[in-house]
């Protein structure tokens, strides 16, 4: 089964792909070519040398005794070549003449006739077959090889392939690390928050970068704060004439009117409420953290609630002191449980701590719940789900809405999902290390 090629996903990996494969290519190139001019030097040399060397020991064996030639054989033989004082070994003509056999020719043919065999066998050889002034027969027995290479060459190529990945490697993150800590700056990044500045130092591109990014962190805070603060000053301000309206509505006669008057200023009075709430629930993370014993802080909260008749029950024990904003976290907790006891008339704290140390807070009941489509969208500001949370039972759609933003600004998470059976199982998880303030 063959598989195809596919391009690498990571920036950092296409990087190091192109750069080792362009380095790589480029050093074979530099290679290939000092290798070609290396041997081309190298041949030429090894033949001048192999003419002067022939006709140099073919004149020594024509001048000594035929008695003494056996003797300097040994002297006279080279790496690819030697001499034999006799017929040579049976071969058959050679189509194609090496430029060897036209140096030999060029260095001895004038003076000593030759024929050239190519001898067969797992070994490329061929043999110049001539004879001496007294008519002995003299056969160069010719074996052609490579130039040779330096033994240390395969280290220096290592050692090069080395470098290049070290190289690419420094180049890469040196690349790469500006992007990775940008990324990461924008993935924590919450305008709620005290913002995580990037350092502007390094490279011009890098630090032009961190710059927009720290005005962009200016910029949003700014923008938030600004329309926070416009929607809790109008909300406020709403408060003084909501009020004299009920004062007026006080003074008028008993009527259906009078009632459904002051209910409509009383829902107007709640969302008013709700709105200011919110507006401080974007910016819950001003307030200080405290030391916080986290079972003693749940005990509180159900007795408050038991003590006002209300069916609310904590189960399990942390046995944790958490740093945490505690006014955040009891709205939070508050809000759930009074979602939990208006739809279901109970409710059910439960607290543990995971295997990797968070705590999780559930809210449980078992109410109507929540369909699945709504789900991604109930803690949404101001959605309502209509088959339960209406204006007739008095929701803003700010509640989860509070909780989920001042969830955020414990530094933990929020998440909603319907349990088997019926009910709605609301989950808040809180890191176990402590908050930045």
């Amino acid at each position: 089964m063959k598989y195809p090629l596919r391009w690498p996903r990571t920036l950092a990996s296409r990087l190091s792909l192109i750069f080792l494969v362009g380095l790589i290519l480029a050093q074979a190139l530099s290679f290939g070519a000092q290798y070609y001019e290396r041997y081309e030097s190298a041949k030429n040399t090894m033949l001048g040398n192999l003419e002067t060397d022939v006709s140099t020991s073919i004149a020594i064996l024509d001048r000594l005794p035929a008695d003494e030639r056996a003797s300097w054989l040994p002297q006279l033989d080279r790496r690819n070549y030697r001499y034999l004082l006799d017929e040579g070994s049976p071969g058959r003509a050679m189509n194609d003449t090496p430029i060897a056999v036209t140096s030999i020719k060029d260095a001895i043919g004038m003076d000593y006739p030759m024929t050239v065999t190519d001898i067969p066998g797992p070994i490329k050889r061929f043999q110049v077959h001539l004879k001496l002034a007294d008519g002995s027969p003299v056969t160069i027995d010719v074996r052609p090889s490579m130039v040779p290479l330096s033994p240390w060459l395969p280290f220096v190529l290592l050692g090069q392939l080395a470098l290049l990945i070290l190289c690419t490697w420094l180049a890469v993150r040196i690349a790469i690390g500006p992007l990775t800590r940008l990324a990461q700056a924008v993935e924590t990044l919450d305008p709620n928050t005290h913002p995580v500045l990037l350092d502007e130092k390094g490279p011009t591109e890098v630090a032009h970068a961190a710059r927009a990014f720290n005005a962009m962190q200016a910029r949003i805070a700014a923008y938030l704060k600004e329309r926070m603060q416009l929607l809790a000053a109008i909300s406020h301000d709403l408060q003084t004439p909501i009020t004299r309206m009920k004062l007026r509505a006080e003074f008028m006669d008993d009527s259906s009117e009078k009632d459904k008057l002051w209910n409509d200023l009383s829902e107007m009075e709640h969302l008013v409420r709700e709105g200011v709430a919110y507006a401080r629930s974007v910016h819950g993370a001003t307030e200080e953290t405290r030391r916080t014993n986290l079972d003693s802080f749940l005990d509180s909260l159900v007795f408050d609630y038991q003590d006002m008749n209300k069916l609310v029950q904590l189960s399990g024990k942390s046995d944790a002191v958490i740093d945490t904003r505690p006014h955040a976290l009891r709205r939070v907790l508050v809000n759930l449980t009074d979602n939990a006891l208006k739809f279901a008339g109970a409710a059910e704290l439960q607290v543990q701590t995971g295997a990797d140390g968070k705590l999780s807070l559930k809210v449980l009941d078992r109410g109507p719940g929540i369909s699945e489509e709504d789900l991604a969208h109930v803690m949404e500001p101001f959605y309502r789900v209509e088959n339960s949370r209406n204006r007739s039972t008095g929701g803003t759609g700010l509640g989860l809405a509070i909780a989920q933003q001042l969830a955020l600004a414990l530094g933990g998470s929020l998440t909603l999902s319907n349990r088997e059976g019926g009910g709605l199982c609301a989950e808040l998880t809180l890191p176990s290390s402590p908050l930045k303030p």
